[in-house]
């Protein structure tokens, strides 16, 4: 062997955790871009410098893959209790909505798709409706959480991608506290008839 020879490079060693997180990295933002019918495996994989085999290994499916893609999308949603509203309500009309905004369309590039949007379903339902039925106080929290979570969908919806003026404008905080007054109205525990009189 002369000396000027290279010996041969170490094989490459396996990280599966990372290979894993850079297909779900490359998932979230393919989903995001192009929606549950757009998107191919493949160019998931190539966007992660991976080979397309390692999505069914580690995610069973495209299925597979979107439904964790979504639990992540969903992960951080806030809870609007009463205790939490006036910041909520504060949040979703002020705030950046940079990872609510990708959120939101990635619901609504998929959502034409049956399958996707029972994906979406399941997960709301599953987690963030759930967490948020558990913390809150009163009767029919199920109902109520699902109400919550339609009136925050809807506020992100105008606001962060149809751009809305009167939520975008430089004077937008004076909302606050009417968004925070519906939010009560549907988080705290509704008086009944014999508490009025």
């Amino acid at each position: 062997m002369s000396q000027d020879a290279h010996p041969p490079a170490p094989a490459r060693r396996r990280d599966s955790a990372a290979t894993r997180a850079a297909i779900l990295k490359a998932a979230r933002e393919t989903f995001t871009q192009r929606g549950y019918d757009g998107a191919g495996l493949r160019e998931i994989a190539n966007a992660a410098g991976a080979d397309t085999r390692l999505i069914g290994r580690y995610f069973g499916s495209k299925e597979g893959l979107f439904a964790e893609v979504v639990d992540l999308a969903y992960e951080k949603s806030m809870m609007m209790t009463p205790e939490h509203n006036a910041e909520a309500a504060r949040t979703l009309l002020t705030g950046e909505g940079g990872a609510q905004a990708d959120g939101l369309l990635l619901t609504l590039r998929s959502a034409s798709n049956p399958r996707a949007a029972a994906i979406m379903r399941d997960s709301i339902e599953r987690n963030y409706q759930r967490r948020l039925a558990d913390a809150l106080p009163g009767t029919d929290t199920t109902g109520r959480s699902a109400v919550l979570i339609a009136i925050c969908a809807g506020v992100l919806l105008n606001r962060l991608l149809l751009g809305h003026t009167a939520l975008n404008g430089p004077d937008t905080e004076r909302l606050v506290p009417y968004l925070h007054a519906a939010l009560d109205a549907v988080a705290k525990v509704p008086q009944s008839a014999d508490d009025e009189k």
